[in-house]
């Protein structure tokens, strides 16, 4: 009964601008503005992903153009000083890579990017091969879902399930992705259990649910 939910292999770049680990800093730069993301996984021969190289890590080298930090400086930042004097992706790159699969949930790549504090997960197969890129604009495509495709399911998988049987028709209205479900069913505990089912709904915004049971005034 419990809804499908929507994977990152539904919403993923498939196309992926990636380097090699001895790429150089300035061909990092030019892919980078080439194609318009923020970031380029490293591969290692056989094509696993072995880290990722963002525009955090290339801007050090700009930081830290002609200063001369002191030793607290040093210190502190450490890291950065050394990707400051770095020229190949191999010792720029954040490593090892952070990746998800394509067959995690949207809510699992959303809690992956929020724990790590990263934009885009590379997305890689059993063996670390590169099959895709996602990112945090991609995890929102799932709100494009159209209202009437969100009704179908929560009528399908839901409501259908739950309420063969209901003391006055189930009606499900979906608006801006928003469901609002309204009628009369047999059992008040069934109540909050579509309520939770239907907010797990991928894509849906909010849920009004204003069932009642027999019984109730």
């Amino acid at each position: 009964m419990e809804t499908t939910p929507h994977r990152v292999s539904d919403v993923m770049t498939r196309a992926v601008v990636a380097v090699g680990r001895r790429a150089r800093f300035k061909d990092m730069v030019e892919r980078m503005e080439q194609w318009q993301v923020s970031a380029l996984p490293v591969l290692a021969g056989d094509g696993r992903v072995i880290g990722l190289v963002s525009e955090a890590d290339l801007l050090p080298k700009e930081e830290f153009r002609g200063s001369d930090p002191d030793r607290f400086t040093q210190r502190r930042q450490l890291a950065d000083l050394a990707k400051a004097g770095a020229v190949a992706a191999e010792d720029l790159m954040s490593t090892p890579a952070v990746t998800v699969h394509a067959d995690a949930t949207l809510a699992e790549a959303a809690r992956i990017m929020a724990l790590r504090h990263v934009k885009r997960l590379p997305v890689v197969n059993a063996e670390g091969m590169l099959e895709g890129v996602v990112s945090r604009a991609d995890l929102l495509k799932v709100f494009l879902r159209p209202d009437n495709d969100l009704a179908d399911e929560i009528r399908r998988d839901i409501v259908d399930v739950l309420f063969p049987a209901p003391v006055e028709p189930v009606h499900i209205t979906v608006v801006d992705g928003v469901a609002t479900l309204t009628g009369r069913v047999q059992d008040v505990t069934d109540i909050a259990l579509a309520a939770r089912l239907v907010r797990g709904v991928e894509g849906l915004v909010g849920v009004d649910c204003r069932l009642t049971a027999a019984g109730e005034g």
